[in-house]
């Protein structure tokens, strides 16, 4: 079986890794708990944003967890409100400060809320945050090739990361080709199709016998094979360890392709503006 890295190098020399924690919905104490359950059972990497509600339980799961800073991930997004050059530095400044870190590990811009067109600034804002050292990696999230080409060519810095939604009815073909060609890591949010997840499709429940392993399974490391960073989410100790262990299997060109082919044209889970999104 081919070895597939268990750490994902992005275009900055940093490192990620291949699967992250999404934090949504996750708040108070439950939520807490839940992701103190997912560092203890091996993620390193967690997923929030302002809109989530949730940066200080994600500083108090860290801290109490007792895992090392410096062996731990965390990701956060600047809001669409928040997309002028000096409101994205203070959103920056505001999400240290509420996750109780002198240093943001991955800043994204949450969407690049096209009515407004001020995404440009805000990406200079993260590059700033980035020289600063606020913030050590800078990325997007939910930007097209547009959006990507737009903020590359204004301050010469490519992002390292583009948080898109990918899950079997929505493979994102063209994006996942266009960040292959940017050195830009294509990360998943919703990588399972939420409610609408394939499980009983037979290209996944049919891998998923060959292989001995559940459908969820099947879906994350489908995408690990296609050079996606997936970003399951989950309160249950169990199925947080069961997302987790998709390492041990590999599937082959064929299943690949066959999940691949399951995207279809309304595949999308959300077309509307991701900043009132929960998946986001």
């Amino acid at each position: 079986m081919a070895s597939t890295p268990t750490t994902l190098t992005l275009n900055d020399g940093t490192s990620l890794p291949a699967i992250g924690f999404g934090t949504y919905p996750l708040k108070g104490e439950d939520g807490i708990e839940a992701m103190v359950a997912a560092l203890e059972n091996g993620y390193r990497h967690l997923d929030t944003a302002v809109n989530y509600g949730n940066e200080a339980e994600v500083g108090e799961a860290l801290r109490r967890s007792g895992i090392p800073r410096e062996e731990v991930v965390v990701a956060t997004k600047i809001p669409g409100r928040f997309h002028a050059e000096d409101l994205a530095l203070q959103s920056l400044r505001d999400s240290a400060e509420r996750l109780g870190l002198e240093q943001i590990d991955l800043g994204l811009i949450h969407w690049p809320n096209p009515s407004r067109d001020l995404y440009p600034q805000a990406w200079r804002a993260l590059v700033r945050a980035r020289d600063e050292g606020l913030v050590r990696t800078v990325g997007v999230s939910n930007f097209t090739p547009e959006h990507l080409r737009r903020v590359i060519e204004d301050t010469g810095v490519t992002p390292a990361v583009n948080q898109i939604e990918l899950h079997p009815y929505f493979p994102q073909e063209q994006m996942r080709s266009v960040h292959a060609e940017l050195g830009i890591l294509t990360q998943a949010w919703s990588p399972m199709g939420k409610r609408n997840a394939p499980f009983a499709e037979p290209a996944v429940a049919d891998a998923a016998t060959a292989h001995g392993v559940t459908p969820g399974q099947v879906i994350l490391r489908w995408h690990l094979q296609l050079g996606s960073m997936p970003l399951p989410k989950s309160a249950t100790p169990e199925r947080q360890r069961d997302n987790l262990d998709v390492f041990g299997f590999e599937l082959t060109d064929d299943q690949v392709a066959a999940i691949t082919a399951l995207g279809r044209p309304d595949g999308r889970l959300f077309g509307g503006d991701p900043d009132t999104h929960e998946e986001m």
